[in-house]
């Protein structure tokens, strides 16, 4: 059944109308972390059973919370014949950081695919520890929070032929920890209407984040990036800017004024795509300075985030204007009492300082371990138009540095050297290795994972995928990093 328009982030909508909703552009899906996983599934086919099925009520709805869509965005949606998909084959193995599915095709359309696509980890995880050890996972899914998680779960173990198992479905559970979670948040700033819900890309599946929607009401939040969710429950949809869009413009203030000047709503400037206290920061004041009175905010996202907003509080006095500040990524209680004692100290009226939660709502009150962050599921933007892009944030060491171009994955079949290498689309193939994403499908299986120490899982770059990121990252760093 096709989904609703509407089953994304608000911030899709916002940037297909700042940006080019009908240019080709290249996103890639990878894990980060997690060990040797397991493919369990046709990807080509599970990715285009997600495609949207546009309906005039959408639109409507879009229109009604500021999301207004041009001919642009529409006409992309419409275009799912020109997706190309290229993705390893069902029962392959792959690495951390291996960018296992790339999808080219219109920009909106292939930006759209985020949060749903971001859910197949749980898909990975569940059948990856199903061949590892079921009895471990049969413990692990012995209470999962809805039906529709539980669907998944059966028809991965289905999928990698391995035997079913007894799971119970404790959706009231579910909402009392979210809930619960929700409540202590509200408690610590005081205002409901300070805090907003982004964790959409951290749920297993569209129901279990309906699920923590509705929690997320009772406890007095009413916005969420999630738009069906908001249009199902009453809810305010909310999203303005993630790291693709900046990538699409290459800097900083490019990206800042399309957002601005294409959109009358007010923006958010998200600010560590390059660098939050060299770029970021310099270019959004710059922009607000014109305009002090227009009410746009910043996001901090990546890096030592007190450094960054005790920086932007004295640069902000120093240039006579008050940002509103949006704290995200990562954030949970503990952390939420530390912004709100360095807002206290600095005076920053709590009216203009706002907390987006996601996978601290979502997925922490999960009743079991197998959530994105354990296996850190990226889907990043990597080429516009004829343009490859990185992000690259603020701090090398948490390794958020993306790949560039149209990446495709090489195994080594014989020799020595890493044991993946990241090439890119019509590339010569390496000596002593094979396309992984032209292989032929097979069984799900760990065979061949066995005793991988952290050095033979480690992947690495073809000449060709090197000189790209270098010669990006001399473009936005001439001076090094």
């Amino acid at each position: 059944m096709p989904q609703s328009l509407l089953a994304t982030d608000g911030y899709k909508f916002s940037m297909a109308e700042a940006g080019w909703p009908l240019r080709k552009e290249t996103f890639y899906y990878s894990h980060r972390k997690g060990g040797p996983q397991v493919m369990p599934l046709d990807l080509e086919a599970w990715v285009k059973g997600l495609l949207p099925e546009p309906q005039a009520d959408d639109y409507a709805f879009l229109a009604r919370h500021d999301y207004e869509m041009g001919v642009g965005f529409k006409a992309a949606m419409l275009r799912k014949e020109r997706l190309s998909v290229r993705a390893v084959p069902r029962g392959a193995l792959f690495l951390p950081r291996e960018p296992i599915l790339t999808i080219t095709g219109p920009s909106a359309l292939v930006s759209w695919l985020e949060p749903l696509l971001l859910q197949l980890n749980y898909r990975i995880q569940v059948a990856t520890q199903a061949l590892q050890d079921r009895e471990a996972l049969a413990r692990t899914l012995a209470t999962v929070s809805c039906e529709e998680e539980k669907r998944i779960a059966l028809e991965t173990l289905d999928q990698v032929g391995v035997r079913s198992m007894s799971i119970q479905v404790d959706s009231e559970g579910y909402l009392r920890r979210v809930r619960a979670q929700v409540k202590e948040l509200v408690d610590i700033v005081e205002d409901p209407s300070r805090i907003f819900e982004v964790g959409l890309r951290a749920a297993t599946c569209l129901e279990q984040h309906t699920l923590a929607l509705r929690a997320c009401q009772e406890a007095g939040v009413q916005r969420t990036s999630n738009v069906e969710g908001a249009r199902q429950l009453g809810m305010i949809p909310v999203g303005t800017m993630g790291h693709e869009h900046v990538q699409r413009y290459g800097s900083d203030d490019a990206a800042y004024r399309a957002m601005h000047e294409r959109r009358p709503q007010r923006s958010s400037y998200l600010l560590d795509t390059f660098d939050t206290l060299t770029s970021g920061i310099p270019a959004a004041f710059k922009l607000i300075a014109e305009e002090p009175q227009g009410g746009d905010s910043i996001r901090f996202d990546s890096g030592n985030k007190k450094l960054q907003y005790l920086y932007a509080v004295t640069r902000a006095r120093d240039l006579g204007i008050k940002p509103v500040i949006i704290l995200e990524d990562g954030l949970d209680a503990q952390m939420t009492r530390e912004f709100e004692e360095l807002r206290k100290q600095v005076g920053w009226e709590p009216t203009t300082q706002f907390y987006g939660y996601g996978g601290h709502i979502v997925a922490r009150t999960m009743s079991h371990a197998l959530t994105r962050d354990r296996v850190a599921a990226i889907y990043k933007l990597s080429c516009s138009g004829a343009t490859p892009v990185m992000k690259f944030g603020n701090e090398l060491a948490e390794g958020k540095q993306s790949v560039p171009g149209t990446p495709i994955i090489f195994r080594r079949r014989t020799g020595t050297g890493p044991l993946g290498l990241v090439g890119q689309a019509g590339e010569a193939t390496p000596q002593g290795y094979f396309p992984l994403m032209e292989a032929a499908p097979s069984s799900p299986s760990l065979v061949g994972s066995e005793g991988l120490t952290p050095e033979e899982q480690r992947i690495g770059y073809t000449a060709t995928t090197q000189a790209l990121v270098e010669s990006i990252t001399r473009r936005h760093f001439p001076q090094g990093r």
